[in-house]
């Protein structure tokens, strides 16, 4: 890559932040605010909760860290949410990503300036690509992975979220982005700040970044970090069964997991929400024992 990602101009900037601020009034109020330098520009980061077990959340493509709104109350701390370098959001991105594995030292950078090891990286649908991505190139500093309904990392896109997508973005009508978030999400929940904070991201935003594919099985095979990954039963941007049994086969570590009723976003539904909390926790205290470190 030789460009970076940009707003398409100044009133595209603005429109965009006046969506995210609305949003991001209705998170919790965060602890701490960074903004974190890395090889890539500067990394904005939300910290909510003190302790010694840190979580670190990376959102889905444009959603930011206001998607984890609902989510960070029932999470065991410090919770780190991440706006992804090189999207729309608070951070901001100086220099270009060479590849993937280059997204993976940039995020690595992140961790290093906050001076957190061992990680439990919490990553939802394309978050959940970047969590194992970043368990292939630079896992030193991880734990484990929870993967919340992870796209591309084990199934493609379906047909239909490709065709319904380039639709929406085409047309780049309310209407037809409300039909493809509440196919997508398996609700209308258009009208909610978290998902017009995407739908804005991606309507001002020009995105720079490598591609981002499924990973060759070997890569899969080499993962030596922990990995829960949970899918929804009713997801619709992939094969959520098909996906579950790639990641059991391939990955030596990995559990996954059918929420039966859930759809793409996992915790959308009270009960749902419920469950993902629980099966992170659980799994967490298998895999990362109580006095790791957090170095700050």
């Amino acid at each position: 890559m030789k460009k970076i990602g940009r707003f398409k101009n100044p009133e595209a900037q603005q429109r965009y932040f006046a969506v995210y601020d609305q949003a991001l009034r209705e998170c919790p109020p965060p602890d701490e605010v960074f903004d974190v330098a890395c090889r890539h520009g500067s990394a904005r980061v939300y910290r909510f909760g003190e302790g010694e077990r840190p979580i670190v959340l990376l959102p889905g493509l444009m959603a930011t860290s206001v998607c984890y709104a609902p989510l960070v109350p029932g999470l065991d701390g410090p919770v780190y949410a991440v706006d992804t370098l090189g999207e729309a959001g608070r951070s901001v991105q100086t220099r270009p990503f060479a590849d993937l594995r280059d997204r993976a030292l940039g995020l690595d950078d992140v961790l290093a300036g906050l001076g957190l090891t061992d990680v439990c990286l919490v990553g939802g649908s394309t978050g959940g690509w970047h969590a194992v991505n970043q368990a292939i190139h630079a896992p030193d500093r991880l734990a484990a992975l929870c993967l919340l309904d992870p796209t591309t990392v084990s199934a493609k896109f379906s047909a239909a979220t490709q065709r319904r997508a380039l639709t929406a973005m085409v047309l780049n009508r309310d209407r037809d982005w409300r039909r493809f978030v509440a196919w997508s999400a398996g609700e209308d929940v258009f009208d909610q700040p978290a998902a017009q904070v995407v739908v804005a991201g991606i309507r001002t935003y020009r995105a720079r970044i490598p591609l981002q594919t499924c990973p060759p099985d070997d890569a899969l095979r080499a993962i030596r970090t922990p990995v829960l990954a949970l899918f929804g039963g009713r997801s619709v941007v992939h094969d959520p069964v098909a996906a579950a049994a790639k990641l059991r086969r391939l990955v030596p570590r990995a559990e996954a997991e059918i929420l039966a009723d859930a759809g793409h976003c996992l915790y959308l539904r009270p009960d749902d929400r419920v469950r993902v909390l629980g099966a992170i926790d659980a799994f967490r205290a298998t895999v990362q024992p109580p006095g790791t470190r957090s170095l700050r």
